[in-house]
């Protein structure tokens, strides 16, 4: 090795040695600031569940998770998490946590079926979150006031970390935008939805679009959600369907609208009977989750998960979001950017 290759090494592993202590940074302060705004107990999670509990998400109702046979079981089958929506109300239930207060446990995931891209890793890490509500809350002002809290707390991590590391200036406006993807779609008919998500976060710089899941007026949804956690089929205080959404930021440095948060107000017996008929889902009733909720023994909640890496890759301005997270890549990724500035860890 020459000596000016080797002087480049060196310095390419300080830079990845700074952006590892630039990601402890924002990951220990963060869930801080989150669990103190949202009243939230931290709490263990589990990476492997039970097969045929209905505890673990088929997200967008798609997906399939990692399954395989349990030998001290006696080859029960359980499977890798892709999502921790369901259990987290079932552990609401356990812990007896009573209304107004939460859990948030650091959930680690594996999504096969994910098509790998910049913002797209098989391993998903998260700040998941479920808080007890009572039923008169179940609102769109409820929604609103919880996503402008989110906000801030990260309005509040981007300030702390641009104190720490100037060159980190912070980008995100003041206020976040509101808009339901029926609106979005009035908006811009000509475009399809992920366009639109473009158009609106360049515009705003930060949006919350509300109602994802129930077919809008062209007969399509906005994206697809699983019937049985968010509650997309209640009409809600603005006279549009829907009592859940995602937090998007505009990403100047991708040029392009980047989901920081998919959360919301979740089914109660009325809205998941309804949502599990009309997806043809109602076979899932015989599920243990199902079989809770539908009997009225799991508390009325709120939650969502707040991406990690996608969090950390947006604050410290990173292009792909293997900069911030330890994963694989095809062959032909890992080649795309040797000698590059992107620095894949």
């Amino acid at each position: 090795m020459t000596f000016q290759a080797e002087t480049i090494e060196i310095s390419c592993a300080s830079d990845m040695l700074q952006t590892e202590e630039m990601i402890d940074f924002i990951k220990t302060r963060y869930e801080k600031i989150l669990a103190k705004e949202l009243n939230l107990h931290k709490v263990s999670a589990p990476v492997v569940v039970p097969d045929g509990t209905g505890i673990n998400d088929d997200l967008n109702g798609i997906e399939q998770p990692i399954s395989f046979s349990v030998k001290s079981l006696n080859g029960q089958k359980a499977s890798i998490i892709q999502s921790l929506a369901k259990w987290k109300r079932m552990r609401l239930r356990y812990y007896h946590i009573e209304p107004g207060k939460g859990i948030l446990t650091d959930m680690r995931a594996l999504r096969p079926s994910e098509t790998l891209s910049p913002i797209h890793s098989v391993y998903v890490d998260q700040w998941d979150w479920e808080k007890n509500i009572l039923s008169e809350e179940r609102s769109l002002k409820l929604l609103k006031k919880t996503v402008e809290t989110i906000y801030n707390t990260i309005r509040r991590i981007e300030k702390e970390l641009s104190e720490k590391y100037p060159w980190l200036t912070p980008q995100l406006p003041e206020e976040i935008t509101f808009i339901h993807s029926e609106e979005l779609l009035q908006q811009y008919p000509g475009l399809t939805p992920k366009e639109r998500e473009k158009a609106a976060a360049k515009k705003h710089g930060s949006i919350f679009i509300i109602g994802i899941g129930n077919k809008l007026s062209n007969g399509e949804p906005h994206d697809g959600r699983a019937p049985d956690y968010d509650d997309w089929s209640t009409l809600n205080d603005d006279g549009y369907f829907g009592l859940n959404g995602d937090i998007i930021f505009w990403n100047a440095p991708l040029e392009s609208a980047f989901e920081i948060s998919s959360m919301g107000i979740r089914v109660d017996r009325k809205s998941m009977e309804h949502q599990l008929r009309i997806t043809g889902c109602q076979d899932r009733k015989d599920l243990l989750f199902h079989k809770l909720l539908l009997s009225d023994k799991l508390p009325l909640s709120i939650g969502g998960g707040i991406g990690q890496s996608r969090l950390c890759m947006f604050l410290l301005r990173k292009l792909h979001i293997g900069e911030v997270q330890s994963s694989i890549w095809p062959t032909d990724v890992m080649k795309q950017y040797e000698g590059k500035d992107v620095k894949l860890l």
